[in-house]
């Protein structure tokens, strides 16, 4: 390996590093204290991104190729199963009309997007570069994105399951839109289809360790990023699904 190869290796494991710690704090830090670290960690990824100057077929923001279309269906085929168990098991929540839906979700839709550019451009790239495989990148991007999501007991093998097959994806078909697009699907399949108090409102980190629920409220639903940052989506929880 020549000097250039371990410099560049040295410095895709610092950028990795530093952004991964900074996410880190914002999860476990009281809210008091979180902005000026979710501030640093959005600049510093920010810059690594800018600095690296990657192109955009690399990133995945090239037109997608067909043979990379069927995500989005098959994302919608699991969303439609796990509607119909939730539904048969009374713990569906769906707003009562499309505009509600609207309402609610699209800030979840955009952080869906967000998160998986954080997972395969920032994380997974630069664990590429670092790793001698792409499977093990895939696997330890994977690995980083689901121990994020700790102490949720549901979010952790879900998020360890769909990071891994995301990366699998994206290193396959270089489409960061279909993977983007299935991942809101399937975030907001959970919001739906999982009560509130089963899931602490898909929060993360210290979030999930004070979450208190109120009988018979409305409460923010609290979502993670892969990239680990949690943010308020205007999603809320139905009263009459307050008990799981």
């Amino acid at each position: 390996m020549t000097a250039d190869a371990i410099s560049a290796r040295r410095l895709a494991f610092i950028e990795l590093a530093v952004g991964y710690l900074l996410i880190l704090i914002v999860i476990w830090a009281p809210r008091t204290t979180q902005r000026p670290f979710y501030i640093a960690a959005v600049l510093w990824i920010a810059l690594v991104m800018l600095y690296s100057r990657e192109s955009a077929t690399k990133l995945g923001f090239d037109i997608p190729p067909r043979r990379s279309l069927w995500i989005i269906p098959a994302a919608l085929g699991l969303a439609a199963a796990a509607v119909a168990v939730a539904a048969a098991l009374h713990t569906l929540n769906l707003p009562s009309t499309p505009a509600l839906f609207i309402q609610r979700y699209w800030g979840y839709a955009i952080w869906a997007c967000v998160q998986q550019f954080l997972l395969q451009d920032f994380f997974l790239l630069r664990l590429t570069r670092t790793l001698p495989t792409k499977a093990a990148a895939a696997v330890a991007a994977a690995l980083l994105f689901s121990l994020a999501h700790i102490p949720n007991p549901i979010l952790v093998p879900i998020t360890l399951l769909w990071g891994l097959a995301t990366c699998l994806l994206f290193l396959r078909y270089r489409n960061l839109y279909s993977i983007a697009i299935a991942h809101a699907i399937l975030g907001i399949t959970v919001a739906l289809t999982i009560p509130g108090p089963v899931d602490h409102n898909m929060r993360v980190g210290l979030g999930y360790l004070t979450y208190h629920h109120h009988h018979l409220s409305q409460n923010p639903h609290t979502v993670s990023t892969n990239a680990c940052v949690t943010a308020e989506a205007p999603t809320l929880r139905s009263a009459r699904h307050a008990l799981p």
